[in-house]
């Protein structure tokens, strides 16, 4: 069996990674380089990708910073000392308009070609910033639409199946899957902001919500364990 992942080098990415591998997928690995205000997460990608032996990583090149309108894609603030509890009160200056929707579709393009049937990506419903690319009717629609948006599809060579296995957990449950499949979070990357050496704001939605997540899982983050 093969799958493509999304693979962005956070946390959820990294756990999707492990649990298509422990499915016995044979993995190709898809990161885009689309215009995020910084490159680290892409580098934690290809960390992730090599330490988990995926058949190919492919990095795209998409430049969303044309459009703007995120803090992820253009000169604005992003948000900090959010309380957790309000993360899903409104949609943040975070989300990137359409982004889900783009991956999904390069990947979709991709698995055609490679005549693949099962795509896997690590968007949440539970501990998330509200996003409305990340729901469990956002999924089942682009499946739906992925049926009669290719050749293969229409012909019926290609039923394609979209993978949303975190959908349902906590930061901790995932984290904790995570550990249970060997996924080292030391090599992966969170933050929204990270200063010029990489290193967490630990202020921003996505830093919040990943040390709320190693909290409740009763762990010490990797990345700060020395410190």
């Amino acid at each position: 069996m093969k799958a493509i992942v999304l693979l962005s080098g956070g946390l959820d990415s990294a756990t999707v990674l492990a649990i298509a591998k422990a499915a016995d997928y044979a993995v190709y690995a898809l990161s885009f380089n689309y215009g995020q205000r910084h490159q680290i997460e892409l580098d934690a990608a290809a960390k992730l990708a090599a330490a988990s032996g995926v058949v190919e990583h492919l990095i795209t090149d998409i430049d969303l910073r044309r459009f703007g309108g995120s803090a992820l894609t253009a000169e604005l603030s992003v948000p900090k000392d959010r309380p957790l509890a309000s993360l899903t009160s409104a949609i943040p200056i975070t989300y990137v308009p359409a982004r889900n929707t783009v991956f999904l579709s390069l990947a979709l393009a991709w698995a055609e070609v490679l005549e693949i049937n099962d795509i896997f990506i690590g968007v949440n419903a539970i501990d998330y910033s509200g996003y409305p690319d990340c729901r469990p009717e956002y999924i089942a629609a682009f499946e739906r639409l992925a049926h009669l948006a290719t050749a293969a599809g229409v012909s019926g060579g290609q039923r394609l199946k979209i993978h949303a296995p975190l959908m349902t957990l906590n930061k901790a449950e995932i984290i904790q899957r995570g550990i249970e499949l060997g996924v080292d979070y030391g090599l992966t990357h969170s933050c929204y902001d990270p200063d010029p050496a990489g290193r967490p704001c630990r202020c921003c939605d996505a830093c919040q919500l990943r040390a709320q997540g190693f909290v409740q899982a009763g762990l010490i983050d990797p990345l700060f364990a020395h410190e």
